[in-house]
């Protein structure tokens, strides 16, 4: 176990480093997580720099991602030997006692625990890990915030809800992060605020199941109608929500030019099979998805439009998989997060018959790979000789890359500092997977 260093005072800034794994609401959280961290007298540093606190904010959305948060563990206690290690989130919240074997980890936090690392530093006992996980209350939350920090200069992801009631046989969300549950809505207002006073231009609305949020009388339209009054303006922008609880209300306001939500969407779709999309216990049917995607098309003129789809889930035959082929090239979609499915013990479909052999998922995850690729390029090749408007978030060589409102990526030839930065750009040409363009004053 890490040993206080009684030699760091108020004149020597404690350093932490955090690494965050997973979905925009671990990063959501992580950027509130280092702003308290900030008021306690800590310095934030990059992971890769040597710091007298590491913070590794995991996920378990898949095996994989299970692995790679153990992979983090080793590689910062490696670096760090006699620092303090915290491991916090979805892994810290199933599997605290395979952390804790690991050895060396000295706070191990769930996700109703983990927001109070800061006060629990305070508590570390002698020779064994702290655990503490508290199973996710069912109610309406705040999320304490720091109103003042360094300024803001780049996309911030707010934290709008938590949980899930969906209970899809695949999923293991619900038991790293427990029921639906909304944030209240005036804090979520107030921490919008703060965030356009420290200079981001655009927020977006993350959480397990946005659909579901709702506080009192006020649901996800009313919030977003709200923050689009904050000023100044900020981009409004939805991170993913699921097709059974969108409401199609949000086209107007995406095809309002005065309303601060951008045209863009993200729906998971999982499969484009009735019999899979049944197994997994998904709540609509492959005509109900690609209808709303083409009402939406017509709603909202350009909108970019993402989705997550799953290969290999048990029993999905080469019939099932070419239907889901089929649906996305159908589709209006431009870009696909593709997964392969992750065998859980704890989780429904892990007791279904027919598995998918490993071979015949990879193949078919490289068929969809191959499928948005082509995608992307009909969808950018829209976009030579028009113009979109960009937020650019870092440089690239010798530009500047950023996205556009609909969720394209745009770089920019420039030299002076476009960070942070929202302009109209015309793009020129498509240059291998790149939109290049230029400012249109």
């Amino acid at each position: 176990m890490a040993e206080i260093n009684d030699n760091l005072n108020c004149s020597v800034k404690k350093r932490a480093a955090i690494h965050t794994l997973g979905c925009r609401l671990n990063h959501a959280e992580s950027r509130v997580l280092e702003e308290r961290l900030r008021a306690a007298g800590y310095e934030i540093v990059p992971f890769h720099k040597p710091a007298d606190l590491g913070i590794i904010h995991t996920c378990v959305v898949t095996r994989q991602a299970e692995a790679k948060s153990r992979k983090y563990i080793h590689r910062f206690l490696s670096k760090n030997p006699n620092a303090i290690v915290a491991v916090i989130g979805c892994y810290a919240q199933t599997a605290a006692q395979t952390i804790a074997a690991i050895g060396e980890v000295d706070i191990i936090l769930g996700n109703d625990a983990k927001m109070q690392l800061p006060q629990y530093l305070e508590l570390l006992p002698d020779n064994t890990p702290l655990i503490v996980r508290p199973r996710p209350k069912r109610k309406a939350f705040t999320l304490n915030f720091e109103a003042k920090g360094p300024p803001l200069k780049e996309r911030v992801n707010l934290k709008i809800q938590d949980g899930c009631d969906a209970m899809c046989s695949y999923c293991y969300i619900p038991f790293a992060r427990g029921r639906s549950r909304s944030r209240d809505f005036n804090n979520i207002v107030d921490e919008a605020l703060s965030i356009v006073e420290r200079g981001a231009k655009e927020i977006v609305l993350t959480g397990v199941n946005l659909g579901d949020y709702e506080c009192g009388e006020q649901g996800l339209l009313e919030l977003v109608d709200r923050l689009s009054d904050v000023n100044p303006q900020p981009r409004l922008r939805i991170s993913s929500i699921e097709l059974s609880n969108l409401p199609e209300a949000l086209f107007t306001r995406m095809a309002d030019p005065d309303h601060a939500l951008v045209p863009h969407l993200h729906i998971p779709l999982q499969s484009g099979s009735k019999n899979v999309l049944e197994a997994m216990g998904r709540n609509y049917s492959p005509e109900d998805y690609l209808a709303l995607l083409n009402r939406a098309v017509t709603a909202v003129p350009g909108i970019g439009i993402g989705a997550d789809v799953m290969v290999g889930f048990p029993g999905e035959s080469p019939a099932d998989f070419e239907a889901t082929y089929r649906l996305i090239e159908e589709s209006p979609i431009f870009y696909l997060h593709v997964f392969q499915y992750s065998e859980r013990p704890e989780v429904a479909s892990a007791r279904l018959p027919n598995k998918v052999p490993e071979s015949s998922a990879r193949s078919r995850s490289q068929a969809l790979i191959q499928l948005h690729e082509q995608k992307k390029k009909v969808f950018q090749e829209q976009w030579v000789g028009q113009r979109l408007r960009v937020l650019f978030e870092n440089r690239d060589h010798n530009g500047w890359k950023g996205h556009a409102d609909n969720y394209l990526e745009v770089f920019v030839k420039d030299k002076k500092m476009m960070v942070n930065q929202l302009e109209w750009i015309r793009i020129h040409s498509l240059e291998g997977t790149r939109l290049i363009g230029s400012p249109d004053t």
